[in-house]
C-alpha cells in the first residue's frame, strides 16, 4: 500500500500537464526472446538494490495538502524496511512526493487507501475519476498521478513491480467508438519537459490502449518521445519509437502483477522490458524494446530524476464516454516495490 507526497513549486504545478501527444514515429526494435519460447528474464538480474516498498497497509493514509494535491504518509506495518513514506524525502528524493491532480476536486477525482475489491482484509491504493476538469493552462483533461520527483543522483537503471486491478468499467472501453491512444499508467521523464532551464527533454509513456476503432480487447501501449518546450510554455512532442502488446489482452476484473525494467541508453543500448502475471496465470513478456530512452540529441544523459510510477491520465472524451453509461474510471494498486541499479 503506497502513496507519495512532494514539496512542490508553482512551476511544477503549472507545467506538470504532461499531456501533449504524438508526432513523427519510427519503428522500434523488439528483442528476440532471451529464453526460447518465453522471452522471460530472471528479475534478480535486473533489480539491483531495493529503494522503497509499500503494501498500503495501516498506518499508511492519504491526507490532503491543498485543494489539488494530496500526500501519503505512514510506515507500512506489514514490511520491515524501506517502507516509510515520510522518509522518502531526504533519503531518496530531494523533494517530497505527492499526488497531483492539476485541478478538479473530490467530486471529480481522488486517490485514497481503500478496501481491496477482491479481498476485504486487504488495503490498496485506489484512483478514481468520474469527470474531467479544466487544468492549469486551460486544457480539459483528467488525471491522478503520483509524482516521484527529485531523485537524488538520477537512476540510469531501475525496476518497478506493482499489482494492478482494473474493474469492470474497463470492459466498457472495449466498445469505445474509436482507438484509445491516451490512458497513461506510468510516465518516465528523462529529462523533464516543463522547465525552461532543463535541456534535452524526453518522456517514455506506458499506457492502456485500444488498437482499432471497433470493439476489441485492450492492450498495453508504449512510446518514447523527444520534447521541445516553447517560450510560451507550450510543448511539441516528436515520437521516436512506439510499440504495442498486441498479443496479450490487458487483464480486467482480476489482479495482475506488472513489472518493468528501464535502462537509460541510445538506440542500441536503451531498454524497456515489461512482464505481467495475472493471479492464477502465467507470467508473460509484453515488451522487450531496445531503443533510445533519453533525448535523441543528448550526448551525456545523467539518469532519470522524475517519474510517475502510478498514474491514471486520460482525455475528456474517454471520461465522458464512461459518464454516459453511469460509470467512472478506477484503478487499484497494491504491493509497490522499486529497485535501482
Amino acid at each position: 500500500m503506497k502513496s507519495f507526497f512532494s514539496c512542490f513549486t508553482i512551476a511544477i504545478l503549472v507545467f506538470s500537464m504532461h499531456g501533449c501527444k504524438k508526432a513523427t514515429t519510427q519503428n522500434t526494435v523488439v528483442n528476440p526472446p532471451g529464453n526460447p519460447g518465453t522471452g522471460l528474464i530472471d528479475p534478480a538480474t535486473l533489480k539491483g538494490s531495493l529503494v522503497f516498498q509499500s503494501n498500503f497497509e495501516p498506518p499508511c493514509a492519504v491526507v490532503p495538502i491543498n485543494a489539488t494535491t494530496d500526500k501519503i504518509t505512514g510506515k507500512d506495518a506489514q514490511l520491515g524496511s524501506s517502507n516509510d513514506w515520510d522518509a522518502l524525502q531526504g533519503n531518496v528524493l530531494s523533494t517530497m512526493p505527492y499526488f497531483n491532480y492539476n485541478g478538479g476536486d473530490l467530486s471529480k477525482r481522488f486517490a485514497k487507501i481503500s478496501t481491496d475489491p477482491v479481498s476485504a482484509s486487504n488495503k490498496v491504493l485506489h484512483y478514481s475519476i468520474n469527470d474531467s476538469w479544466t487544468e492549469t493552462g486551460g486544457d480539459v483533461k483528467a488525471r491522478v498521478q503520483y509524482e516521484f520527483y527529485g531523485i537524488k543522483g538520477g537512476y540510469k537503471e531501475f525496476y518497478q513491480s506493482v499489482r494492478i486491478f482494473l474493474p469492470d468499467e474497463f470492459s466498457l472501453l472495449r466498445k469505445y467508438p474509436n482507438t484509445i491512444k491516451w490512458l497513461t499508467i506510468v510516465e518516465i521523464w528523462n529529462n523533464i519537459t516543463w522547465s525552461q532551464t532543463v535541456p534535452n527533454r524526453y518522456r517514455l509513456t506506458l499506457g492502456i490502449g485500444k488498437l482499432i476503432p471497433t470493439e476489441s480487447d485492450l492492450h498495453f501501449i508504449l512510446d518514447g518521445q523527444d520534447c521541445v518546450l516553447n517560450p510560451d510554455g507550450s510543448q511539441k512532442y516528436t515520437t521516436l519509437w512506439s510499440a504495442n502488446g498486441a498479443k496479450t489482452a490487458v487483464p480486467i476484473g482480476k489482479w495482475f502483477t506488472m513489472e518493468y525494467y528501464f535502462k537509460e541508453g541510445n538506440a542500441k543500448n536503451g531498454r524497456f522490458y515489461m512482464t505481467i502475471e495475472p493471479d492464477g496465470g502465467k507470467k508473460e513478456m509484453i515488451f522487450d524494446v531496445t531503443n533510445v530512452t533519453h533525448n535523441s540529441s543528448d550526448t551525456a544523459p545523467d539518469g532519470v530524476t522524475h517519474f510517475n510510477p502510478m498514474k491514471m491520465y486520460t482525455s475528456k472524451e474517454l471520461i465522458a464516454y464512461l459518464r454516459q453509461q453511469g460509470k467512472s474510471l478506477n484503478i487499484y494498486w497494491d504491493d509497490f516495490k522499486l529497485w535501482k541499479k
